[in-house]
């Protein structure tokens, strides 16, 4: 009988059936004086006692200000060690905490705002050109003059408390440092009750989704959705109370938050923030002088430190492992990472924010082919099908839509059913929109988006495999292939391509380099050099901008 593309995550450890406030106070109590954040910019260092002494402090002062278990509270800031303190005090409190990309702009923010009905928002003051005191002021122009906690705005009716987490006075808004206020007995035993009331499926977290199409929906996740994700990504990369690691993606994205803050926590690990936002040069240094184990990025973030002129003057052999997702990774960008970033268990991650986000993930023993050519096996207690276009389940080894089922896939969509129904079946499948393989013992390759498979002339052709075959070159840096429209073939290739430091090549090298090694109809029609590409604020290329660009450009 034809083995068919279904696996199912059995395990000998079981789920952890408690809230992600229980599994944080028992690892301050097990990891006390072992060192748990580091945060470079901010020169903080915090033991785990430390930090469990901030989180109950704040999560006390937000009951205080009047927060309830299951209010919103948005987060608008980058990296520091306030994000995490403020991400475990909700999950204590069981206030909903909102993940708010950094990069939104007035209109995102409102509509952030209200979508999930926010009644408090802590923002910084100013990053680079952003500067979102102002921001608030244009969406909610009463805080001005409102006193503290009466806020009563137009645009955004359920906002009731602003933070910034500075000190310097702003009208209508609070400083960080009024949560610092030393909490009473009774407060923290308030605190302790409602702990130990919550419930592991309730809700703790919202984060939207990129929204490439439409507005952004807001993803519901529970605390048994991502403290299970996290806990058993630390498993698979074996981490231990000894291991500091290196959290260079953004913490409001599923990949900062779960599997670099969770993950930490509940395996007694340090996390190093290096910066605000990403700098190579940054991460070196903190992976250095922080003797840090293990490296989180997307590719591009280690292309940029293995291309960054002083890459070689740093000693990163105290690296072992590391997790390398949210986005396909090209197998040359992993064989330097293994070999140049001594990163030799390094594991790929496989999910999507609704999934919590990692569905499967290679294992720091499984052969150097497989880390490079796939996203791993199935994870624990989590099942993964391939279907066809009918919904049947295909052979190994053919490609379809990757289907995951289990734990960590989210509540839903905040109040959006019909969407939510979209997304997950009537047998609780949650359709990613990936297109994948699954090889006989199980490993699975993603071969594209859905609606990234170019269709050329009734040939269904593969982007990741084209960008595979272009990340050989020497000189090529980064490559991504997309389709754009033609009115013979129906969709024709494009290449973007981004040339290393110094290089001198063409389009006709590309060409020439293309020619006799791919069949004719996957070498690009059109190919581009370029110094950038578009990105998303937690460093994925969007594709799809890619599409528009060329789209307008032929159509003149």
């Amino acid at each position: 009988m034809t083995q068919l593309s279904y696996v199912y995550g059995a395990s000998d450890k079981p789920l952890l059936g408690e809230t992600l406030g229980q599994n944080f106070d028992k690892a301050c109590e097990l990891f006390g004086e072992q060192l748990a954040l580091v945060s470079r910019h901010q020169n903080i260092r915090l033991s785990y006692s430390a930090l469990k002494k901030q989180v109950d402090t704040v999560a006390c002062s937000l009951l205080r200000l009047g927060f309830q278990p299951g209010d919103r509270l948005g987060l608008w800031a980058t990296n520091c060690a306030e994000w995490t303190i403020i991400q475990y005090a909700c999950a204590k409190a069981g206030i909903i905490l909102v993940n708010m990309n950094p990069s939104y702009r007035r209109t995102e923010l409102e509509y952030s705002l209200n979508k999930v009905g926010c009644s408090g928002l802590v923002i910084i003051s100013q990053f680079k050109d952003s500067n979102y005191v102002q921001m608030v002021y244009d969406v909610v122009p009463e805080l001005k003059t409102a006193p503290i906690g009466e806020l009563k705005a137009e645009n955004a009716p359920t906002l009731r408390y602003v933070i910034k987490l500075d000190e310097e006075k702003t009208d209508g808004m609070l400083n960080y440092s009024a949560l610092l206020q030393e909490p009473s007995s009774a407060e923290l035993e308030n605190l302790a009750r409602i702990g130990a009331h919550l419930q592991f499926d309730d809700p703790i977290n919202i984060q939207f989704t990129s929204g490439t199409t439409g507005n952004p929906k807001g993803t519901m996740l529970t605390h048994h959705n991502i403290l299970n994700n996290g806990y058993f990504i630390a498993e698979t990369i074996k981490l231990t109370p000894q291991d500091a690691v290196s959290i260079a993606v953004p913490l409001f994205h599923c990949f900062g938050m779960v599997i670099g803050n969770i993950a930490c926590v509940t395996h007694g690990s340090t996390m190093v923030y290096h910066d605000q936002v990403f700098n190579p040069l940054e991460n070196l240094k903190a992976i250095e002088e922080e003797k840090c184990t293990a490296a989180y990025g997307v590719p591009t973030m280690f292309i940029n430190m293995l291309d960054h002129p002083e890459f070689n003057k740093f000693d990163l052999s105290s690296l072992r492992t590391g997790v390398m997702a949210g986005t396909i990774c090209p197998m040359e960008v992993m064989k330097k990472v293994i070999d140049k970033m001594h990163m030799s268990e390094v594991t790929i991650c496989y999910g999507m924010t609704e999934t919590s986000p990692v569905s499967m993930q290679s294992h720091v023993d499984d052969p150097l082919e497989k880390r490079v050519s796939t996203v791993g096996r199935i994870h624990p207690h989590v099942e993964v099908k391939i279907i066809d276009n009918d919904g049947r389940v295909v052979p190994r080894g053919t490609p379809g839509e990757l289907c995951t089922r289990g734990y960590s896939v989210m509540r839903g969509y905040w109040n959006d059913p019909a969407k939510t129904a979209e997304a997950i079946d009537e047998s609780g499948w949650m359709h990613t929109g990936d297109l994948a393989t699954m090889d006989e013992e199980g490993y699975c390759s993603i071969v594209g988006r859905i609606k990234d498979l170019v269709i050329r002339g009734g040939e269904n052709l593969f982007p990741r495999e084209i960008e595979d075959f272009l990340y050989t070159h020497p000189e090529i840096l980064e490559a991504q292939v997309v389709g754009v429209p033609d009115e013979k073939y129906g969709e024709e290739l494009c290449a973007w391509i981004k040339p290393k430091e110094g290089s001198s090549l063409t389009e006709e090298d590309i060409r020439q380099f293309c020619d006799g090694q791919i069949s004719r109809q996957k070498i690009p029609r059109y190919i581009r050099l370029v110094d950038e590409f578009p990105m998303t604020a937690s460093g994925k290329i969007q594709k799809f901008k890619i599409r528009e660009i060329m789209a307008e450009e032929l159509a003149q």
